[in-house]
């Protein structure tokens, strides 16, 4: 079902190489999974993700069941064989869709019914029907069904979501009955460090082969964020891996690495492309600016993915103002591209025992814009 093995700690933080085995293949550890909400990394093709070196990708439980529906996945042999992707697959919950994108929507303890953000159709989703439409869609992980709370919110509300999110998490491990899949528990409590370690325990016992971090990265400011995280890693299994959901910031990878973290997943790379910008070594590149116009070098003088050895700032940025569909495409490839080669990175800095060195050098550069 799932093998995790921590193969190495940094000496100077709570960094951990490890690997991670799925029915589908290894994920050498730590990793950035691209976010492919509708199972499709948008603009990519898997052939292309696999060029990059891309081990592992998101999907969405909450919009795969509106659009196509987990039924129609099954019967094309679940999300592998229906996006032609033979790598490991993660999907969330869809909790954090339903509290986001649902204007009208009424939670309890029994599930939440949400209009859909498509039609305005009426639905309901508890955690039984959650583990159902992961199951169906076949990932090699699924993700707890959980209740984000807001931030700024009320110690009152983030505590009524941690009780909720354990109600939910045991009626999701006894629903869960797939045995090539890991289910994965989530840790809530917003910025309060009480609700935290309170979230963590009752999850610790129900034994997850893994646990997420979730509730982080909402709008909170930076500290906060790595202290919860800090509070939060410091009380999980060393055993076991632990994912940080939605974080994809290079200096926030990065301070999760240092934090323990071993998976990460965000859909900043495919999104800053959409809207003309680049990751550099040297800080975010925004492409359509006027400047680039002559500028005949590569996004990044430092990168050798396909992108920045075949095109320039200049054509890229032409594109971009033409409406060609290609510069979104190129501009995703280096992004995911980008990402990937961090991490490939890091790796390789924990292995050394110098990803403290790594880090400040890395964010020296980047910070300077």
């Amino acid at each position: 079902m799932l093998a995790f093995e921590v193969i190495q700690y940094d000496n100077t933080s709570s960094a951990r190489r490890g690997r991670l085995q799925t029915s589908h293949g290894f994920v050498n550890t730590p990793v950035f999974m691209p976010v492919g909400t509708q199972a499709s990394v948008k603009t990519m093709t898997p052939a292309e993700l696999y060029e990059i070196g891309v081990d592992i990708i998101l999907a969405n439980t909450y919009h795969l069941y509106l659009r196509p529906g987990e039924d129609l996945v099954a019967e094309a042999g679940g999300l592998h064989s229906f996006m032609n992707w033979g790598k490991s697959i993660l999907t969330d919950s869809g909790g954090f869709q339903v509290f986001s994108l649902s204007k009208l929507r009424k939670i309890s303890d029994d599930g939440v019914y949400f209009n859909s953000h498509i039609d305005g159709s009426t639905h309901f989703l508890n955690p039984e029907k959650v583990m159902e439409i992961q199951q169906a869609l076949g990932a090699d992980i699924a993700m707890c069904f959980d209740e984000c709370s807001p931030y700024p919110c009320s110690y009152e509300e983030a505590e009524r979501a941690v009780m909720r999110t354990t109600l939910w998490a045991e009626r999701c491990r006894r629903a869960h009955t797939a045995e090539n899949q890991a289910l994965f528990g989530i840790v809530q409590g917003n910025v309060f460090p009480d609700l935290r370690e309170r979230s963590t325990k009752e999850l610790l016992n129900l034994d997850f082969p893994g646990y997420a971090v979730g509730g982080l990265s909402v709008g909170e400011p930076k500290a906060d964020m790595y202290s919860i995280l800090e509070t939060t890693t410091a009380l999980l299994p060393l055993e076991k891996p632990r994912y940080l959901m939605g974080v994809g910031e290079p200096e926030d990878l990065l301070a999760g690495v240092a934090r323990g973290v071993d998976m990460f997943d965000c859909v900043l790379p495919t999104r800053l492309a959409r809207h003309g910008t680049a990751y550099t070594s040297h800080g975010k590149l925004t492409v359509r600016n006027a400047t680039n116009a002559r500028d005949f070098r590569p996004l990044d003088d430092n990168c050798q993915c396909d992108v920045c050895r075949n095109y320039s700032r200049a054509y890229i940025r032409h594109l971009i103002k033409a409406g060609e569909i290609l510069a979104l495409r190129l501009l995703t490839y280096h992004n995911v591209y980008f990402l990937t080669h961090l991490m490939e990175n890091i790796k390789r800095a924990i292995a050394e025992n110098n990803l403290s060195s790594f880090s400040k050098e890395f964010l020296a550069r980047y910070q300077q814009g």
